[in-house]
């Protein structure tokens, strides 16, 4: 008393010795696939802190984001251009110029 799995597209039918094969095969490889991709993963990262690498962003901004953080701010004050204006003028997203508003005020984001 149990339920059996048939698959229309892929021939398979657990009610049979032969489908139960095939089904307990696919998951194995499956299976198998899974803890190759993650003893690869592990061993990238082992690897990488092993030569001193960590796998985070450096925190900060580069130098041209932090003369568009300046621009940004300098804009904001100077002039009464739009906000959306600016943006468009800088090319940034919206959130990023808060952001960099918030760096150039010096903000608790400081540390960008």
């Amino acid at each position: 008393m149990g339920v059996d799995f048939v698959s229309i597209n892929d021939n398979i039918d657990t009610s049979s010795s032969q489908g139960r094969l095939m089904f307990n095969l696919f998951a194995s490889f499956a299976e198998f696939a899974r803890e190759m991709i993650s003893e690869r993963t592990k061993a990238g990262l082992a690897h990488a802190r092993k030569y001193g690498r960590k796998g985070a962003r450096k925190p900060g901004i580069s130098k041209e984001g932090k003369i568009k953080a300046w621009a940004a701010l300098k804009h904001t004050r100077d002039s009464d251009t739009p906000i959306a204006q600016i943006q468009k003028e800088l090319g940034l997203s919206k959130a990023t110029y808060y952001r960099y508003l918030q760096w150039a005020e010096g903000g608790k984001k400081r540390k960008m």
